[in-house]
């Protein structure tokens, strides 16, 4: 089993509070938009940890745009600006259709939010809202979950006060 802590949009702020959430997580995922090379550094210190580059990371970023990896049973992708169902990114849509993740993963948007897809091979759409103080989301948020042979369980919306 594989335990979990998914956040995105931290935006240069990392609430002390998240440590705590996932101190138990085997893996902190993290879907863009980190900010100042700091927060990374204080994640990379604290779990292993997958990241992809967000718009405000700039182009000059040596995170990766996207990752794809299996893990658990599960073929997982991440990326930041990946839409939401049924309204994906066109430049993810057509990758989406070909060769479907079972869970697919972004950020951008501030809006927590955990789906089903029926019209995409029932993927598990997952966004865990915006973690950091910049944006106009009102409550910061992140989600924690586990993995096991191809069973995902505990999922939990975690709220970490008003922005």
């Amino acid at each position: 089993m594989t335990r979990i802590g998914l956040l995105s949009d931290t935006h240069s702020y990392l609430d002390p509070q998240i440590l705590s959430h996932f101190d138990d997580c085997d893996e902190v995922w993290h879907a863009g938009d980190v900010g100042q090379r700091a927060v990374l550094d204080q994640l990379t210190a604290f779990k292993p940890l997958r990241v992809v580059c967000g718009n405000i990371d700039g182009e000059s970023s040596d995170l990766p745009s996207h990752q794809r990896f299996r893990l658990e049973g599960f073929d997982i992708w991440i990326t930041h600006i990946g839409g939401t169902p049924p309204k994906y990114n066109p430049i993810v849509r057509p990758n989406l259709q070909i060769d479907t993740p079972d869970i697919f993963i972004c950020g951008h948007s501030h809006i927590l939010k955990v789906v089903r897809d029926p019209k995409m091979r029932n993927l598990l759409y997952m966004n865990p809202g915006a973690a950091g103080k910049t944006g106009f989301h009102v409550v910061r948020t992140c989600l924690r979950f586990s993995l096991h042979n191809g069973q995902i369980s505990d999922m939990q919306a975690i709220e970490l006060g008003r922005r």
